[in-house]
């Protein structure tokens, strides 16, 4: 158990304890050699001492402590202190998004998809780093006070699937996958139906399936179709009701492939809400017939004979091990053991009792009839079945070897047939094209088994003329490309290098480049700098070919020629090839354009910066000038038009409540408010805005008295001056002098208009 002051590891001081779960304490701590302020997760004593779970957790969170992304809190340390593990994280001032939802009730559909989109782009990087978080779900996302949304606990979720981790401690069945409750393979695709989940609860505020226990929930998540988020919100766009539906489809093959596919669609939905381009797959187009394999056909028999014992132990009212032991076909995140467990653990504690301490039986992986409720007479005929099949095998499995063997020896005779066929007719002196091709220095041609492209000799090419060279390539079957070059052996005209060597094999209708000599020389021209149409008709108009190379540059404008080879001021035949290098522009691959949000909300430049796969940044307060309505985009911290990597902040400043100030000396009450105020009477000074903020109360007798605000978001307030005169007077005659002299307190209020300046 970790105290407030103490120090971890030498190095982070435990300062208070922020937030507690199911599995971990959360502390703010100060880490003393960086001098920043981070959070401390503090596994609970049960997970710490489960060896299991630890080794799992550490492995994990270590792998999470590579991801860096602005939507992921990052993870800085893994450590043990005194038998209790922790890890050092980024510390994140504000709220989950649980507890965000709670207080909204539900969030616009603008607003959730917003959120969506930087969870989807956190996860996209995690997904890259081959990490799944696997118990995505509003608790696990968080809102920081700048409204930076960043998604946690990563490490924790991989090691959490272990069978040790009951549900009350998990509390994710309501945003578990299919597969998950199955206890089946998980991957990127169950991380994308937990977000489908939490989004569609941002959109509703409830969950999509809900029940008294978690294995009724997980039932659900399995069985039941999944309801469309317009049922209670009739008004969604359609855009984002698909999204939600196809992420949350019972099948992984249905649903987004990747985070990134799903981010384009929620960034999509910002500019076309009712547009009709999210892309559900067709229930005909699973429908194709899949053969059954031989592991198939074990994971069926043994999930049959797990069900037969764990009905067994159902009626005799024991559990023979975890649930996932006893269903081998259905495991969901959070679990409750069958009546005989009592509640409690029995045969090495794996079993939990359901959320209400009932128990509901032990799923068998039917999908409708709890273990608990069937005759254990199932068991056995399960078993008949069993033995049916690995008969059935046994059978399979004699007819595939015979079947190979005849195959095999079909395959012979048919070899054997075709080369006496080929035999025969090379006796006969009929050229066949399947067998061989003589070329005119007599090279032999040659064709491979199994119907691959015909094999050919190279012929001699080198010194003869341009005209031979492509008449023997010809005959062999070959096609020809002439390029020119100088040169001082070869005579114009004749061929002085081809791109393959006399004799070597080549397919049949390779192309063959021949360089034939031309001794008529050009000055190449220097075209770089040029428009690429430019540059190709100035090199043309000397005689020479060009080719051209796309490639990226961040010096030469996109179009224009960068480089070109042969270099400019070259000698180079004429009729010969000039390749120019033309520009693309820089190299964009993973980056974005900044856009312009000036002027716009916060809400909006938010989405802005999303659609183009930015994050929004920080927000601050800079102009309160009144120039402008409150909450609009006056500054980005990166001008629009650059590029920047895909995922980063732009950091935002918005307009304010214009902002005034007041400086005076408050005068005591005058003789035209008040004759009778005597100097040295006891005055209360109270300022106060039309709202009813007040910005001063004091009761003083020293006058003036002077006040001075500055950055207050008011234009005008009222002044009063509330205090008591005793007055001496006759009560008969009201005179000041006579026989029934008495006193009489008179309370006075006095109200100023103040004016206040604007900063």
């Amino acid at each position: 158990m970790f105290k407030i002051g103490m120090l971890i590891a030498d190095r982070y001081e435990v300062l208070e304890k922020v937030g507690t779960g199911g599995m971990s304490d959360v502390y703010k701590a100060k880490d003393h050699r960086l001098n920043r302020m981070v959070a401390v997760k503090v596994l609970k004593q049960e997970f710490s001492e489960n060896a299991t779970f630890v080794s799992k957790f550490r492995v994990e969170a270590q792998a999470a402590a590579g991801l860096m992304h602005p939507n992921i809190v990052n993870v800085y340390d893994v450590g043990e202190e005194k038998g209790t593990y922790y890890i050092i994280m980024e510390l994140v001032n504000g709220i989950t998004l649980k507890r965000y939802i709670e207080k909204k009730g539900r969030l616009t559909p603008r607003e959730a998809v917003t959120v969506a989109i930087q969870v989807a782009m956190g996860l996209a990087a995690a997904h890259r780093g081959h990490i799944i978080h696997r118990d995505i779900k509003p608790q696990n996302i968080i809102i920081s006070k700048e409204g930076k949304v960043k998604v946690t606990d990563f490490g924790i979720a991989k090691a959490s699937t272990s069978n040790t981790i009951t549900s009350n401690v998990m509390g994710s069945v309501h945003y578990t996958s299919p597969e998950q409750a199955r206890g089946g393979y998980s991957d990127e695709k169950s991380d994308v139906y937990s977000l489908g989940v939490t989004l569609y609860e941002m959109l509703t505020g409830k969950v999509p399936y809900d029940g008294e226990t978690t294995v009724a929930v997980a039932l659900q998540h399995i069985q039941d179709p999944f309801p469309s988020p317009r049922e209670i919100v009739p008004d969604l766009p359609f855009s984002v009701e698909q999204i939600v539906l196809k992420c949350c489809e019972k099948s992984p093959d249905r649903r987004y492939q990747t985070m990134d596919e799903l981010a384009t669609d929620l960034r999509h939905s910002l500019s076309d809400p009712e547009g009709h381009f999210v892309q559900r797959t067709e229930d005909a187009d699973l429908s194709d017939t899949r053969a059954i394999t031989s592991r198939d056909r074990e994971e069926i028999r043994r999930r049959t004979s797990a069900g037969a014992a764990g009905a067994a132990a159902a009626a005799a009212g024991t559990a023979p091990g975890s649930l996932s032991q006893a269903t081998q076909g259905f495991q969901p995140v959070s679990a409750a053991a069958g009546a005989g467990a009592q509640g409690s653990s029995a045969a090495g504690g794996q079993i939990q009792a359901g959320a209400d301490g009932s128990g509901d039986g032990v799923y068998d992986g039917d999908d409708k009839f709890p273990a608990g409720d069937r005759d254990s007479a199932d068991g056995l005929e399960d078993e008949e079945i069993a033995q049916d099949e690995r008969r059935l095998d046994r059978i399979i499995q004699i007819l595939s070897v015979v079947a190979i063997v005849v195959i095999g020896i079909v395959i012979i005779l048919v070899a054997l047939n075709r080369r006496s066929s080929s035999d025969s007719t090379e006796t006969n002196g009929t050229q066949q094209r399947d067998t061989a091709v003589v070329n005119e220095d007599q090279t032999d041609q040659e064709k491979t088994e199994d119907d691959s492209p015909l094999i050919v000799l190279m012929p001699k090419v080198v010194g003869k003329t341009a005209e031979e060279a492509q008449d023997a390539l010809k005959r062999a079957n070959l096609t020809s490309e002439i390029t020119y070059g100088t040169s001082d052996v070869y005579e114009d005209g004749v061929v002085m290098d081809a791109s393959a060597q006399e004799g070597e094999r080549l397919e049949e209708g390779t192309k063959v480049k021949l360089t034939v000599a031309r001794h008529e020389t050009v000055t190449v021209a220097d075209v770089r700098g040029s428009k690429q149409a430019a540059a190709e008709e100035t090199l043309q108009g000397q005689g020479l070919k060009t080719a051209v190379e796309q490639i990226f540059s961040e010096e030469t404008e996109e179009g224009y020629v960068e480089k070109q080879s042969p270099d400019a001021g070259a000698k180079a035949a004429a009729g010969s090839t000039v390749t120019l290098y033309v520009s693309k522009g820089p190299d964009r691959t993973g980056m974005a354009e900044v856009p312009n949000i000036l002027g716009m909300t916060e809400q909006e430049a938010s989405a802005a910066l999303l659609q183009v796969g930015l994050t929004p940044g920080e927000t601050s307060v800079t102009d309160t000038s009144g120039r402008y309505e409150p909450g609009i985009v006056v500054g980005q911290s990166i001008e629009k038009g650059e590029f920047v990597e895909e995922g980063t902040a732009v950091d935002m400043e918005l307009s304010g409540e214009p902002r005034y100030s007041y400086s005076a000396r408050i005068e005591a009450p005058r003789y035209s408010e008040d004759p009778d105020y005597e100097e040295g009477t006891p005055v209360t000074l109270i300022i106060r805005t039309e709202d009813g903020k007040e910005l001063l109360n004091v009761t003083t007798t020293d006058f003036p008295y002077q006040v001075s605000f500055t950055g207050i978001p008011y234009s005008s307030a009222t002044l009063y001056l509330n205090y008591t005169n005793v007055v001496i007077e006759d009560s008969q005659t009201g005179e000041t002098e006579g026989s029934e002299i008495t006193e009489r307190s008179i309370e006075m209020n006095l109200e100023r208009e103040l004016v206040f300046t604007k900063d």
